[in-house]
């Protein structure tokens, strides 16, 4: 009987010392999350979260910059690792917008501009943005949103089409009037949506080994930042109900006892906060348009003038270079210095003629390559069907440069166009010069352009 009482005790001892040992997270009494009800199955959330990525991608001016893209991906595997249910194919890129936002499509594809980098004062913080991203990809917010929107415009009648397979579910959503790419329902949550992913997205900082008050400390930051100057953007995708950052902090003290060396902050975000902030600054809407716009309007023609062979000079703070005396100067504050012939632009875009710069680069280590690579991002993305097709080294005023070749339609009826990018990178920043011309003119305008190239003096 004695033996028998020390094994029940020895078993009772047992599972209490087991129960202890469990990690915190296993006993805590967080807010337990269920995902909505869904018609759609994780396939077709990945395969329409990859066609509204594809639609995004056309868009947006992504920051392309591979470090910056390996640092997010690298924190946010970290962080998904931890999300409950399917095991997403997560994606994450840098977006070349000033504006704090971020946002996520079913199946894991997520944006951030890099004003939420810059805006976050250490990496807790930035975990707390994609953490609540994740969060929305995880609890399937965004097909169980479109899942509420079918069967408020069909009722339950015909669900073949849907559960069958994506193809088919997207042209029986696109017959209803409901779009599944980007810009459709995926971009904005309930307010008890994005209080899940608040919640959710706490408890994966945790478990991630995260400080958790990163979560609430961003939203702090955003509504200070948002002061007199309206609502940040990320309010305005994500609503802000009252007593949010308070809600967060009562979620974390459900999680547990605080983690022994939880992570706040690391030498990999401030290298990469300082990196991105040190990026010539983002190109405005309209310069974005501008070349775009040139398909899409009224088409230049062709100068009635050929270039002068007599040369008259223009000098910069940083350059001085010579140009046709006969072209037009044209001085623009938000995107340098244009030498055109008359008839060779217009307010749709500019088909023959030169345009100079220096964009300030604040960061010194921000290389040549680096720095030429942003610039002819936002070159290949404002205007549409322009590609990059080849670089060579090149010399420019006694200087190491690239010289990066682009080709795509012109605004020229029925032509295309061939131009060449040259960048040089000077201490205050990057010089730069792209000369332009359809093809059927580069032969009659190379001379003109290598003679302007040549004269590049620096300052």
């Amino acid at each position: 009987m004695r033996k028998r009482k020390r094994g029940h005790a020895r078993q009772a001892l047992s599972v209490l010392l087991a129960v202890l040992l469990l990690p915190p997270a296993l006993y805590a009494d967080r807010t337990r999350l269920k995902p909505g009800w869904n018609l759609f199955s994780e396939k077709q959330d990945i395969e329409f979260g990859q066609q509204a990525a594809r639609e995004a991608e056309q868009q947006l001016p992504l920051l392309n910059v591979r470090q910056v893209d390996d640092y997010l991906t690298q924190l946010g595997r970290r962080l998904a690792r931890r999300a409950p249910g399917y095991r997403f194919p997560y994606q994450f890129k840098a977006v070349n917008q000033k504006e704090i936002n971020a946002f996520a499509l079913p199946g894991g594809f997520m944006y951030l501009n890099r004003g939420t980098i810059e805006a976050a004062e250490n990496e807790a913080q930035l975990a707390g943005v994609m953490a609540h991203e994740i969060s929305h990809v995880a609890l399937r917010h965004g097909t169980n949103q479109l899942t509420k929107a079918y069967v408020g415009q069909s009722g339950l009648g015909i669900l073949g089409a849907l559960l069958g397979g994506g193809g088919g579910a997207a042209g029986q959503l696109a017959q209803l009037g409901l779009q599944v790419g980007f810009g459709g329902v995926f971009l904005k949550f309930s307010r008890d949506a994005e209080r899940q992913a608040d919640l959710l997205g706490t408890q994966i900082l945790y478990d991630a080994g995260y400080n958790p008050q990163g979560m609430a400390e961003f939203f702090e930051t955003l509504q200070k930042q948002g002061g007199g100057r309206g609502t940040p953007a990320f309010f305005s995708s994500h609503p802000n109900p009252k007593n949010r950052k308070r809600k967060i902090e009562k979620e974390i003290a459900k999680l547990g006892p605080p983690k022994k060396n939880a992570r706040t902050d690391s030498e990999d975000f401030q290298a990469i906060r300082s990196f991105v902030k040190g990026l010539p600054p983002p190109p405005k809407r309209g310069q974005r348009q501008r070349r775009r716009s040139q398909t899409e309007n009224a088409r230049l023609g062709r100068p009635a003038e050929r270039p002068s062979r007599r040369f008259a000079g223009y000098r910069h703070s940083d350059f001085a270079i010579s140009y046709p005396d006969n072209w037009q100067v044209v001085e623009r504050d938000d995107s340098g210095v244009l030498f055109a012939p008359r008839g060779g632009f217009g307010e749709n875009g500019i088909a023959y003629g030169v345009v100079v710069d220096v964009l300030e680069i604040r960061d010194e280590r921000v290389s040549l390559e680096e720095a030429t690579d942003r610039l002819a991002s936002d070159i290949a993305q404002g205007s549409a069907g322009l590609r990059r097709v080849a670089r060579k080294r090149a010399r420019v005023g006694g200087l190491r440069g690239l010289a990066t070749q682009f080709e795509g339609p012109s605004p020229v009826r029925g032509q295309q166009e061939t131009d060449w990018l040259f960048t040089v990178r000077l201490r205050r920043g990057l010089f730069y010069a792209l000369f332009i011309v359809p093809e059927s003119d580069y032969n009659a305008y190379q001379r003109t352009f290598q003679e302007m190239l040549n004269s590049v003096r620096f300052r």
